[in-house]
């Protein structure tokens, strides 16, 4: 732990030089792209990263470590006021942990949001989007429940998917537990967690259940099938690549797992009608900003209540970067706003 906060401390420091400072240290050139300009601590974060073995020639077991230590050097403080508790439910594979945020000034109006983190389907934990949960719960004024899914490959496509559609039916049918609207939830997530949470809506609506308070989708991937712009233009990316893309998909998907199959790409679904208002965000740099970009489309389509937002000098997995990274700890509270507001929209109706 003592190393850890060591190294956070430099890590601050020299994240807080001026930005030219950083631009030198990082190849000297600005990073631009497709209209972009990546955020120069960002940039630091990439270049230092070319220093690193990739993700790619790691075992998956070696990955999940080499994430957490990574990450743990960037995130942010749990907020303070938000009190949590470590649970767990019975899911399709087992006892399934979850984490319960709360905050002091709590809504009761409001519905539960049961949220998924990002990885990949392979990598990550409960510990991966702490930070982002309790900003959500805080500010939001709801309780949050953060759900660790299987992973892969230990277990492939769908298990994670069913895990969270397991957990938020049980924090939906549960809500008045925890002190927010009773038999009502959000579903959302980032990136994997975010296909997830575009993936379930689609679920309900053909179950015959009621849809979700909103969806909250953050950087999602939502087509594993097909080729975006993005996918070449920042192919090379921190924190992910195509490369490191195919490798998560290489690991989460059985070999007769179709990518065309709307569990895998929701985006491929013949209907978006009828289902749960949505808050978007993607971030600029990043393979999958066009994937996000032409979800939000088609929702609007369909006649889905939309806001979406692209954080152009951002990367994927910003929200586990509050703690290193100002404009990221900015995007995240900015996407609680978005939530609230949406939420309380909703409501008035």
């Amino acid at each position: 732990m003592a190393d850890i906060k060591v190294q956070k401390f430099i890590l601050k420091t020299l994240l807080s030089l001026p930005t030219p400072i950083l631009r030198a240290m990082s190849g000297g050139a600005v990073d631009y792209r497709a209209g972009r300009t990546l955020d120069p601590r960002f940039q630091f974060l990439a270049h230092g990263a070319k220093r690193m073995p990739s993700m790619t020639t790691l075992s998956p077991t070696a990955a999940r470590a080499a994430s957490a230590t990574g990450l743990a050097l960037m995130s942010g403080r749990r907020e303070p006021g938000v009190r949590c508790e470590d649970l767990t439910m019975e899911g399709p594979g087992g006892l399934l942990p979850l984490r319960l945020y709360r905050p002091e000034r709590q809504d009761p109006t409001l519905p539960l949001i049961v949220f998924a983190h990002f990885g990949g389907g392979v990598i990550g934990d409960l510990e991966t989007c702490d930070a982002f949960c309790s900003i959500l719960a805080k500010d939001v004024r709801t309780a949050v429940l953060s759900v660790d899914y299987r992973l892969a490959p230990e277990h492939k496509f769908p298990a994670g998917l069913d895990d969270v559609l397991a957990a938020y039916r049980w924090g939906r049918d549960n809500a008045g537990r925890f002190g927010t609207a009773p038999d009502r939830a959000v579903i959302g997530g980032d990136s994997m967690g975010g296909n997830f949470a575009a993936v379930i809506p689609h679920e309900l609506r053909r179950l015959g259940e009621a849809q979700p308070d909103l969806q909250l989708l953050i950087y999602p991937a939502v087509d594993v099938a097909s080729e975006t712009a993005s996918m070449t233009v920042f192919g090379d990316s921190y924190p992910l690549s195509r490369d490191v893309m195919e490798w998560f998909m290489a690991h989460y998907m059985a070999a007769d797992s179709d990518p065309t199959d709307t569990r895998l790409s929701p985006i491929k679904a013949e209907s978006f009608e009828g289902l749960a208002p949505a808050v978007i965000a993607t971030a600029g740099f990043d393979p999958l900003v066009d994937q996000g970009g032409a979800y939000a489309k088609v929702l609007r389509e369909a006649g889905v209540p939309v806001t979406y937002r692209c954080y152009d000098s951002l990367a994927h997995g910003f929200t586990a970067f509050t703690g290193a990274l100002p404009a990221a700890d900015a995007a995240c509270r900015e996407i609680a706003a978005l939530v609230q507001k949406a939420l309380n929209e909703k409501s008035a109706l």
